[in-house]
């Protein structure tokens, strides 16, 4: 038994109801608002806005911020496995400790972090269905304060990326072998009609389009208009029944720098239950830049 399903009232009812593969990866606002000051659990708040935990947040929940917590402050990479160790120690988490996470953008962010945990094998972490906006919408609880816990003495396993990330030689790799990646951006990124998401600033990139061979699923379309996912049935009717994916697919996704397509990796890797998906977070600001990378432009989603 995992120290979550420990918790009242899991799997949620209201989870397994939209026929997920793996329902024990998200609670409903429902379950956590009946288990909030449970001592077990942990919440971390992880947004695009990293100043909206310090307006409001769930009673209880730690701020994560993606920029500085995350993120190596030097090179492009991922925090080392010491950084992390600290990260959560200083959060009073270990591996035995559930934990949720959730934040605005739909939960891009909180995907994301989850995505981060799992390179070094931290499998213990949910996300919020519908995140920091359900909440909010719900009328439901929220504070300024920010909580304190006693230390762990979590001891992080050595990083693995290989299982669920994709470089650049990895995605290059796939492409020529004409293997199924989606390209999760707006339309007009996919076609380079833009070279950054829609009312956001350019950041970088010189040349717009998509990598050869990558099929357009817009992350949104996996969301309901509140956040929350689609269930596993809708899923299946974009994913399979548009793109001809299947459970078994050696999939990459990828959007502008990791974040968006952390949400679609999610969909398929825990809601549909795919068995082989990685993320190429260097994504389009890495490819769109690289010297002699391909593009194709202008093609329909």
């Amino acid at each position: 038994m995992s120290p979550l399903s420990a918790l009242p009232g899991l799997p949620d009812p209201l989870i397994v109801a939209k026929g997920y593969s793996h329902p024990d990866k998200l609670v409903s606002t429902e379950w956590l608002a009946a288990n909030l000051g449970s001592p077990t659990l942990r919440l971390l708040e992880c947004n695009e806005d990293v100043l909206l935990y310090d307006v409001e947040h769930i009673p209880g929940a730690q701020k994560l911020d993606w920029h500085v917590d995350l993120n190596d402050q030097v090179e492009r990479d991922y925090i080392a496995r010491a950084a992390f160790e600290e990260l959560l120690r200083a959060r009073g988490i270990d591996e035995h400790t559930p934990v949720v996470l959730y934040g605005d953008k739909n939960n891009w962010w909180a995907c994301y972090a989850l995505w981060v945990f799992e390179l070094f094998g931290f499998d213990n972490a949910r996300i919020l269905d519908g995140g920091r906006a359900k909440w909010l919408a719900e009328g439901r609880p929220t504070t300024d304060a920010r909580p304190s816990f006693p230390r762990s003495s979590y001891v992080a396993r050595e990083r693995n990326d290989a299982r669920i990330r994709a470089y650049f030689a990895d995605t290059k790799a796939h492409m020529e072998a004409g293997l199924p990646m989606v390209d999760v951006r707006s339309p007009q990124e996919y076609t380079g009609e833009k070279l950054h998401m829609p009312d956001y600033p350019q950041e970088g990139t010189l040349r717009g389009g998509h990598i050869p061979g990558a099929r357009s699923m817009p992350w949104a379309r996996a969301a309901e208009g509140d956040g929350s996912f689609k269930n596993a049935e809708a899923l299946r009717g974009l994913y399979e029944s548009e793109l001809g994916l299947s459970a078994d697919s050696p999939v990459v996704t990828y959007c502008r720098i990791g974040e968006r397509s952390s949400h679609t990796w999610f969909v398929l890797t825990y809601l549909l239950g795919y068995t082989n998906v990685r993320n190429y977070d260097g994504s389009w600001t890495e490819w769109g830049n690289a010297v002699r990378a391909p593009i194709r432009k202008g093609e329909t989603p």
